[in-house]
């Protein structure tokens, strides 16, 4: 009943929370989420099949191009609707800087590099047009030797001399809180000031997202993906849920929504499609929580089915 659409839409619901509260550590024990090189550590040249016009199907390396220039380099773990809006307007920027001798390359990573294009040729219209943009010959995991975090959503990386200056990892990108970071480590690295918000994304952008913000429940993300794996242990589950529990305590946004899906999961009649049975166990018992705290109303179109 519920396709691969409605999945991607819950699972890209589970993160924003996470990133705006500062718990992305806590959710994977540490104290924060690695993804790729690190500061000052080096890169190294890669190869992608080049989706850009005019060298499409060609096999490039943007860190040789480079050449030793200051380079940004965002790969794309995961294409929803922040990702793809975050990585519009980051390139729309890195494009103007380019008289500055900024280079960028976006690498999408998909375990099926001929399904990625075709999502892109889909998409293409949402991404920058003059941005030098590839997929990863290597499927999702990227270059071996990056270490690339497969459960984030963007890895990016702002580079000189073959060397990271600054690493994003970013498990739910959020143009109001990253957006302007990114943009003020690349113009410590190539000069000039940090362009207000409203001129990188524009006053419309930013009045749509303030509606967004009164009239959405929260946009979560990453975390159910990790909950309902019918791969996950059992000490995975727990670790997660109990993460999911101790922000449903301080945000009560958080907890409705929790709530309302829970309900709608086990209401569904389909409970056993969800995860493992501890995964189970723990959507039943917040569904229970939410009948008796009267919680929101199911809606079963943003139930994810593993």
């Amino acid at each position: 009943m519920f396709g691969l659409i409605q999945m991607v839409r819950f699972a890209s619901a589970f993160c924003t929370i996470y990133t705006s509260l500062g718990c992305l550590g806590l959710l994977c024990g540490q104290e924060a989420i690695f993804s790729g090189p690190q500061l000052n550590e080096p890169i190294v040249p890669f190869q992608v099949r080049s989706l850009a016009e005019l060298d499409a199907g060609k096999k490039v390396d943007y860190v040789t191009q480079a050449n030793g220039k200051p380079l940004l380099l965002i790969f794309v773990h995961d294409l929803n609707r922040q990702s793809i809006s975050l990585v519009r307007n980051l390139t729309a920027y890195s494009t103007k800087r380019m008289r500055d001798g900024l280079e960028t390359g976006v690498v999408l990573l998909q375990d099926d590099a001929n399904e990625a294009e075709k999502n892109f040729q889909r998409m293409k219209h949402a991404f920058s047009a003059d941005t030098a943009t590839g997929v990863s010959l290597e499927g999702r995991e990227g270059p071996g030797s990056y270490g690339l975090n497969r459960l984030v959503t963007l890895t990016i990386l702002i580079c000189k001399e073959d060397k990271v200056v600054a690493n994003y990892t970013l498990v739910q990108p959020s143009l109001q809180v990253d957006l302007p970071k990114i943009v003020k480590s690349i113009t410590e690295l190539i000069g000039g000031a940090v362009p207000p918000l409203e001129e990188l994304i524009g006053k419309d952008a930013i009045r749509a997202m303030q509606t967004d913000r009164k009239d959405k429940a929260p946009d979560l993300s990453g975390v159910m993906r990790s909950l309902i794996q019918k791969t996950a242990t059992e000490e995975k589950v727990i670790q997660v849920a109990a993460q999911i529990e101790k922000q449903m305590e301080v945000n009560e946004a958080v907890r409705k929504e929790i709530y309302r899906i829970a309900t709608a999961v086990t209401s569904g009649g389909k409970l056993t499609d969800y995860g493992t049975p501890k995964a189970q166990e723990f959507l039943t018992k917040w569904a229970k929580e939410s009948l008796e705290k009267s919680g929101a109303q199911p809606r079963s179109d943003k139930v994810p089915k593993e």
